[in-house]
């Protein structure tokens, strides 16, 4: 993704040639959550504990999220720079509450960094685990991604059928009805009030409080994306598929639900895509489905090789990955902005950018990632006495 994003500065004509049959940006998008929904719903039902889930990802997100968004946003502060994507014109009350809740690109708030978006969707995901956890439903993952994929399709059945179009579509459709302002702040509190029940000690304001945060979610999802409602279900449907896949490694599904699955969800992905895109042209709808497939056999490939043993600068850049997902745009914005490189084709400059990257990032992982998760952890200790949410504690 860094080098994609790259390639708009410092390889800006290949960049044009190539995205007539592959776009690596959203190529990237896709085995980011695959491998997100793989690992994920994991570290939850590891823990068995609502709260640790929580607490984990508070300290592995928020720590390096917020010093990147004020990075972000201290050349406006400084006079310098406007805020990206007209960002300004929102009230700073509503623009901070949003980004605080890590929804908001649902919240028809624009990202004070472009990578963001993927984020909410990700928040998204994790309120709906949560939701079906607490209920004893997390290990349907195959049915969940059967199920968004179908609707997906529906959605875009829909859509291209002109019975969903102009005024009338559901995206960003609450923030059209009520106003922003009105749905951030019903958002952020019903996402705090869900999250502070899901956390809770007992078991029916555990389950209130994760069904209410999925029930936000899928909410936000349908009537509130900046995307197609389509395409937000089909992020959806791919993570659960990560999820179906880790599921059959570990004996919960069988192999052959989980190989149904992934078969109807590349199948409904590359199908739907390929549909919506056809108004755009034939080399849209090639250029989509070499961007699906590529994703597909990429994570597959990965899966496949999942118990050999890679070189430590491999897992080096593993280690560091979320700081170069949100360094990356800091460093581009300094190269466009600040030293003005843009324009032309500059392979060194490319080359000095991601010395630069690895660098910062590896800082970055050391004195702000690790000593936050270290915090974490600590605090996640105490909550392994809390029972794990299975369905028998339930129906107790």
């Amino acid at each position: 993704m860094a080098l994609h994003h790259a390639s708009y500065i410092y390889l800006p004509s290949l960049r044009v040639q190539l995205i007539d049959w592959f776009d690596p940006g959203m190529y990237g998008v896709l085995v980011f959550f695959l491998v997100s929904g793989y690992i994920v719903p994991a570290s939850l039902e590891r823990r068995g504990s609502v709260r640790g889930f929580w607490v984990g990802r508070f300290f592995r997100i928020y720590p390096l999220l917020a010093v990147t968004c004020f990075l972000a946003v201290l050349p406006f502060l400084l006079g310098v720079l406007g805020l990206r994507g007209g960002l300004e014109s929102y009230s700073p009350a509503t623009a901070v509450l949003a980004h605080l809740t890590m929804m908001q690109d649902l919240l028809a708030v624009p990202n004070v960094m472009n990578v963001l978006w993927t984020l909410s969707y990700e928040m998204a995901f994790y309120l709906l685990i949560v939701a079906m956890f607490v209920v004893g439903g997390h290990r349907r993952s195959a049915t969940a991604a059967t199920g968004l994929t179908v609707a997906a399709f529906i959605a875009a059945a829909l859509t291209t059928g002109g019975i969903l179009v102009g005024d009338h579509s559901p995206s960003v459709l609450l923030s059209r009805t009520v106003g922003t302002g009105a749905v951030v702040a019903v958002a952020a509190f019903g996402l705090v009030v869900a999250i502070a029940a899901a956390v809770s000690g007992r078991a029916a304001p555990r389950v209130a409080g994760g069904l209410l945060g999925g029930l936000l979610a899928a909410m936000l999802v349908v009537l509130n994306g900046r995307v197609q409602i389509w395409e937000g279900l089909t992020l959806l449907a791919i993570m659960f598929a990560g999820t179906a896949v880790h599921r059959a490694e570990h004996g919960q599904i069988s192999r052959r639900a989980a190989a149904i699955t992934a078969v109807v969800v590349l199948a409904g992905t590359v199908g739907t895509g390929a549909w919506r895109a056809a108004p755009y042209g034939r080399e849209a709808q090639l250029a989509w489905c070499a961007t699906v497939l590529a994703a597909a056999a990429t994570f597959a490939a990965a899966w496949w090789a999942r118990g050999r043993r890679f070189p430590r600068w491999a897992t080096g850049l593993g280690t560091i990955s979320f700081s170069v997902y949100l360094l990356h745009p800091l460093l581009l914005m300094v190269a466009a902005q600040f030293l003005d490189v843009s324009g032309r084709e500059d392979l060194v400059g490319l080359a000095f950018f991601l010395l630069v990257l690895l660098a910062v990032s590896w800082a970055s992982q050391r004195w702000i990632e690790a000593p936050a998760q270290r915090l974490g952890r600590r605090l996640i200790r105490p909550a392994r006495t809390e029972p794990s949410v299975e369905p028998h504690i339930l129906a107790s």
